[in-house]
């Protein structure tokens, strides 16, 4: 048996480590570098894109009132299902893609959503499946390529592309109407909402073309690839035979069938099953409010007075409805997620996420008891609040935490994975 031990140890330490992947950058951690900037561009597109297309549909889905319904309200299904189909379409995306990147690899896979979501664009479909597929794919290739000090700064950089796409859409829908204004509110043309809508929809092409390039020939990154290796190499049997024991060394790919009975293995222990149901409870509870919220985000510019049902013309209902959008972004919604990029790597992960929630609650209270009460400033600064929690707080991190776990500093969960592996074969005996 000595002789088992002494032969097992010999394996593990013949064993490729995973490499620190790390520099003797001392900058602080919000100031990036080329390489990360380009990382930044290529993975935000996705997060980016989300954003723009939820903050589209609140003004898309009343141009399509004055187009369709001569300025009454659509029917209440058909409504809920243009909202609706943003969430389904992304959940189906998520598990998807998610699933497929671990099992053929990034490479593999990056870039196919973009392609989804260029098609669904042009298509003028509602169900970005693309887009919730941008979702894993773009935070694992950007954590898998970051330097470790960097690495929560990097996925709260990717995560603030949301505030951006939301802006953007803001900033993009007010200038198209504008260009409309003469034949729209001049000449009484509503018919030309028409092509306010189609074009507001097709200039999320440009930044999806623009990087898909990019992302179909970016290589695999180090990190993820000796993970892969490790987990390859590690694969130990221990056979007795004769009474005697003899460690023997079996190589062979990780096949979805394995990939898939290890899940289950190393989730039916509570104190790994407990870690993914806490932080997927995080993730679901925030989306509640976060998207029930911003996407039935005119009920709220109602009480501000920007709900789009005031004014003499169809335009200038529109053009309202677009100023309060953009206001609301501002004023709270960029704002948060720069707050985390600055404090994350100080504060930490855990301590941001219980703060956004305790904040959250707190706004979202007084909002419940006093939505038809408060004046319109107060009114307008505890919604700029709100927004501004969510992204220096849970939405940015219950992400954020579920993907950089474990909550220790300077830990590589990476190397925390190498380590339970050893682990395992020092079991064998």
């Amino acid at each position: 048996m000595a002789s088992a031990v002494k032969g097992l140890s010999s394996e593990a330490a013949d064993l490729p480590r995973l490499p620190k992947l790390e520099d003797v950058d001392t900058r602080p951690p919000f100031i990036l570098t080329y390489p990360e900037l380009k990382l930044l561009g290529i993975a935000g597109v996705g997060f980016f894109l989300d954003a723009y297309d939820l903050f589209i549909i609140n003004p898309v889905s009343t141009m399509l009132q004055y187009r369709l319904y001569g300025g009454h309200a659509p029917p209440p299904g058909l409504q809920g299902l243009l909202k609706a189909g943003a969430n389904i379409g992304a959940v189906i995306g998520q598990f998807t893609f998610g699933y497929l990147a671990d099992a053929l690899g990034r490479k593999a896979i990056y870039g196919k959503e973009l392609m989804l979501i260029i098609f669904a664009t042009i298509m003028s479909l509602t169900v970005p499946t693309g887009v919730g597929g941008d979702y894993p794919m773009s935070a694992s290739v950007s954590s898998d390529r970051s330097n470790l000090r960097k690495r929560g700064t990097m996925l709260a950089y990717i995560f603030a592309n949301q505030g951006w796409g939301s802006l953007m859409g803001s900033v993009v829908f007010l200038i198209v109407l504008l260009c409309y204004k003469v034949p729209m509110n001049d000449h009484g043309e509503t018919s030309k909402v028409d092509g306010v809508w189609r074009i507001v929809i097709g200039v999320s092409l440009v930044p999806a073309f623009g990087t898909l390039y990019q992302r179909l020939t970016l290589q695999e990154s180090t990190r993820f690839t000796e993970a892969q290796r490790v987990a390859n190499e590690s694969n130990l049997e221990l056979k007795v035979k004769d009474g005697e024991s003899r460690v023997e060394k079996r190589v062979e790919p990780t096949h979805n069938k394995a990939q898939f009975a290890e899940f289950i293995h190393y989730f039916s222990e509570w104190r790994h099953a407990k870690v993914l149901i806490g932080t997927c409870m995080c993730w679901f509870l925030l989306d509640i409010a976060f998207y029930g919220v911003n996407l039935n985000q005119n009920v709220v510019l109602q009480e501000m007075g920007f709900d789009g049902k005031s004014g003499s013309t169809p335009w200038e209902k529109l053009y309202k409805l677009g100023i309060g959008s953009l206001i609301v972004t501002a004023l709270g919604f960029v704002p948060g997620y720069y707050a985390t990029v600055l404090a994350v790597e100080y504060v930490g992960r855990k301590k941001i996420q219980l703060m956004g929630f305790l904040m959250e609650a707190l706004f979202l209270g007084i909002l419940a008891a006093k939505f038809y009460t408060l004046n319109k400033v107060a009114f307008i600064v505890n919604f700029a609040l709100l927004q501004f929690f969510f992204n220096f707080g849970a939405n940015t991190y219950a992400p954020g935490f579920t993907l950089l776990l474990p909550e220790v500093r300077g830990r590589d969960p990476d190397v925390v994975y190498e380590e339970e592996l050893a682990r395992a074969r020092q079991g064998l005996n």
